[in-house]
């Protein structure tokens, strides 16, 4: 299966992400960095649009601190047959909207951070315990 193949399955399980009905999907940054060089998908209206490579190797950084439980990448469109778009990556930690924006260099650093999920309806995902979804978007 190439990677294509498999992210495709995995934000269309529920349904085609772009339509209305379907739950928003939301990804571990595994699912949605590897063997992903489509640059654009994410932080699209950074300087020199980085490669997702480089959003990967910060993302596996900031999950690896303590105080962070899980990193989700919520699939905003499908419309580019290439690879899901996302504008919007949560952090479930407990740290503060302004810590987490400090993990960031300013090359990646997202436009907004702030707490809570948006008013969407997201696939099933259980928050985990002591943590919540630091929202970090990318206009």
């Amino acid at each position: 299966m190439t990677p294509l193949e498999r992210i495709t399955e995995r934000v269309t399980r529920l349904g085609h992400p772009d339509a209305k009905e379907t739950p928003t999907p939301l990804l571990s940054i595994e699912e949605f960095f590897e063997g992903n060089e489509v640059t654009g998908c994410i932080g699209c209206n950074l300087e020199g649009q980085p490669s997702p490579a480089r959003f990967y190797a910060l993302f596996k950084t900031i999950a690896a601190r303590p105080e962070v439980k899980d990193i989700r990448v919520q699939v905003s469109m499908f419309d580019d047959p290439v690879w899901p778009f996302s504008d919007m990556v949560f952090i479930m930690t407990s740290a503060s909207p302004s810590e987490v924006e400090t993990w960031f260099p300013e090359s990646l650093r997202p436009d907004e951070v702030s707490a809570g999920f948006r008013d969407l309806r997201y696939e099933p995902y259980e928050i985990p315990a002591g943590t919540q979804p630091i929202g970090c978007w990318w206009d």
